[in-house]
């Protein structure tokens, strides 16, 4: 973002906090610096490290998994804290009101800045972590639904951080103490992804595959993320997939009482990845346009 296009509250903001907004794409550089180093080491180290070429490698994305998880509360933090909350605490935000700007180009500026870098920088993360991701696919923790993998390749990351952006915003103005604002920004954009984390899997019906009881359970498509394993009965009831092993210690002979008829298995596919990005990446962003509202409400509240 180039400050020779800017002017007013957002040439301000950009100047305030230039050597973070600097720090982010250096941050996306290294990353990519760093996995391409890691993936020419996987490549090339297998007469050295013969039994595990790709342990630097997947050691590296596990915990690059994690730090994209923690992006959007660092996001939401950051707003919250040295963008919105000190300034309130400290009483500076009345300079800008003196230099010819109004409450709602204050915040206006503050919210522009911070979502447009956040946006870029995760935007890019997304695309280091999965070029990463590609010797990896597929393998244990680095599958599509894993956590971790999931968020960190495709859009829900950039709305979470939005997310983060919107709820700092609101959260600075109504605690407006930098670090209990900083802290209780976290926690609300962490709740919701771990609600919604706990949600995504039923936000599309799962696929059902059946089979006879003595043929052994069904067997899922390639990169089926399974939901669920259990026996039919000729009912059309469900059981457990231990009822029958309680008694008689073979998952294959069951009980004549349980009238168990076969196997059935609930799964996403693969094909479920992207719809249910979308879907999810719908839910945050609404309601970071609801924390939003609330951020603007709460300013004209107190700015009338």
């Amino acid at each position: 973002m180039s400050m020779l296009t800017l002017k007013g509250p957002r040439w301000v903001t950009v100047r305030q906090h230039r050597r973070t907004l600097w720090a982010l794409p250096a941050v996306v550089a290294a990353s990519l610096a760093g996995v391409v180093a890691l993936r020419w080491w996987a490549q090339n180290a297998a007469d050295l490290y013969p039994a595990d070429p790709d342990g630097p490698l997947r050691s590296a994305m596990d915990a690059a998994g994690t730090a994209m998880l923690l992006l959007p509360l660092l996001a939401g933090a950051f707003v919250a804290g040295p963008m919105v909350a000190r300034e309130l605490e400290s009483g500076t935000y009345r300079l800008a009101l003196t230099q010819s700007s109004t409450p709602r180009a204050w915040l206006a500026s503050k919210i522009t800045v911070a979502a447009a870098a956040t946006t870029a920088c995760s935007a890019g993360l997304v695309g280091v972590y999965r070029l990463g991701l590609i010797p990896l696919g597929g393998t244990y923790r680095f599958s599509w639904p894993d956590r971790g993998p999931y968020e960190s390749t495709g859009t829900v990351v950039v709305a979470y951080c939005l997310l983060g952006v919107a709820t700092g915003a609101l959260v600075g103005q109504l605690v407006r103490r930098t670090l209990p604002a900083m802290a209780a920004t976290g926690l609300v954009t962490g709740l919701v992804m771990l609600v919604l984390g706990a949600l995504r899997w039923s936000f599309l019906p799962v696929q059902t595959i059946t089979a006879p009881l003595g043929s052994g359970t069904p067997k899922l498509p390639k990169d089926a993320f399974m939901m669920d394993l259990g026996l039919t009965t000729a009912s059309g009831g469900r059981l457990p997939e231990w009822a029958c092993f309680r008694h008689t210690h073979s998952l294959n002979q069951c009980p004549a009482d349980l009238n168990v008829t076969g196997w059935y298995v609930e799964y996403h596919p693969v094909s479920h990845y992207w719809p249910t990005q979308s879907i999810e990446t719908a839910a945050v962003l609404v309601l970071a346009a609801l924390a939003l509202w609330g951020a603007f409400a709460v300013l004209r509240a107190r700015h009338p």
